[in-house]
């Protein structure tokens, strides 16, 4: 007797919620984590606080959900990448699988970089509220101010963080305008077409009337990080994020990249070649581990970089057209609950690369899945949050077709 995918997926996650027991973590307090910072070689380190203890009950609980869901779901799914699961700094479940390159013998393991795709989308909104903070823009100015030939009247740098602008996404226009595909498109290429060919462009929608994922967004914000701070965007991300928290295994990839690069494979094990969008980048082409990933959220957890209010404005929802406890932030997907608790988080796919990084701020709480052969499973990761706290998180676009392949053979 053959058993229908669908049901086999429901029983699967019916056992896992059962075994949840109902338990639910410990509340901790972001606010009384202190940071240090200190100076070596005239570099600025700076210090994360020491992790909160958390209970021997707790940590074994989390544990035990959290391996459970990663043999029946994940692992079962032919996951190659990392997770992590932490609590209060402390990581709490770990586990590596797959290879680098397939075939190949070059385990991923803790150390190995592998590409977020669109969960670089944080650290281009962090850097440009960074950049806010300090005085040196203003994300309610209009981005024609900085690039005056840019001829979309009315789009704010808060349109663009918020995916509120009305551009159309570069993942289809370059190619759809004619772009030779045996060269590279770069950023300044795609602001080109927009300013140029506006005319033959298709669905450009008036700014602020609507939330529209769009990866075009951000790669004009990159373009604006190197106007305001007059250095690359990879040399800016470098100094700001990854050089002070020792994030060594991360990077912004370039094409000087491509032979150290770790490739990504679709989810039949093929490879997914370098193509002519591979260029762009503040939209994607970060790549890092599930390691560096906890370091960056745990600096932004003890407010080692931003201030209260900037925390505030990128945690807001900007997109209420629809009801419901889902929205978007300035870079931050935004789960917003009767109670005012939020957890943030992001998703990333590209090529076979695909990630989520999730965030349960109440908790102090954080899951990491990065993975570089395409499973939807991975977005499927947004259960661990059950095992964290009271929540029931529903799926994004990224992830509705989740169920429909989880034990497809």
């Amino acid at each position: 007797m053959t058993i229908n995918s669908n049901i086999m997926y429901k029983i699967s996650l019916a056992m896992f919620i059962i075994a949840m027991g109902g338990y639910f973590c410990t509340k901790y307090c972001n606010n009384s984590l202190k940071a240090n910072k200190i100076h070596i070689n005239s570099l600025p380190i700076l210090n994360l606080p020491t992790p909160i203890p958390i209970s021997t009950e707790e940590k074994e609980h989390i544990k035990s959900r959290c391996q459970l869901w990663y043999d029946s779901i994940l692992k079962h799914c032919g996951f190659s990448g990392g997770v992590i699961v932490a609590k209060a700094g402390n990581i709490i479940f770990e586990a590596y699988n797959g290879t680098g390159h397939l075939p190949g013998a070059d385990s991923i393991t803790q150390n190995m970089p592998l590409h977020i795709a669109s969960v670089s989308k944080p650290f281009t909104a962090m850097a440009v509220l960074k950049l806010w903070q300090e005085g040196k823009l203003d994300i309610d100015e209009k981005f024609n101010v900085y690039f005056p030939a840019f001829n979309y009247p009315g789009i704010s740098i808060r349109n663009l963080l918020s995916h509120r602008s009305g551009l159309p996404n570069y993942n289809y226009f370059m190619e759809s305008l004619g772009w030779d595909k045996n060269k590279f498109v770069s950023n300044a290429d795609v602001l080109n077409y927009l300013i140029t060919r506006k005319a033959e462009l298709m669905d450009i929608s008036a700014p602020n009337t609507h939330f529209s994922y769009c990866n075009t967004n951000y790669v004009l914000l990159a373009l604006l990080i190197e106007k305001v701070t007059g250095m690359s965007y990879a040399d800016y991300i470098n100094k700001l994020f990854f050089s002070p928290l020792q994030m060594k295994n991360s990077y912004v990839f370039n094409l000087a990249d491509t032979a150290k690069a770790i490739p990504s494979y679709n989810w039949r094990g093929n490879l997914e070649k370098f193509n002519f969008l591979d260029g762009v980048y503040g939209d994607k082409n970060i790549y890092t581990t599930p390691r560096d990933l906890l370091i960056w959220d745990r600096a932004l957890s003890c407010n080692l970089f931003f201030t209260n209010e900037t925390f505030k404005q990128a945690y807001a929802p900007y997109s209420n057209e629809k009801l419901g406890i889902r929205n978007y932030g300035l870079g931050w997907r935004v789960n917003i609950f009767s109670d005012g608790n939020k957890v943030i988080y992001h998703n990333g796919w590209w090529h076979g690369s695909n990630s989520t990084f999730i965030r349960l701020i109440r908790e102090n709480a954080t899951v990491i899945v990065i993975g570089n052969k395409f499973n939807r499973s991975i977005y499927n990761a947004k259960i661990l949050a059950s095992v964290l706290g009271n929540y029931y998180l529903q799926p994004d676009e990224e992830e509705t077709d989740t169920i429909k392949i989880l034990f497809k053979k």
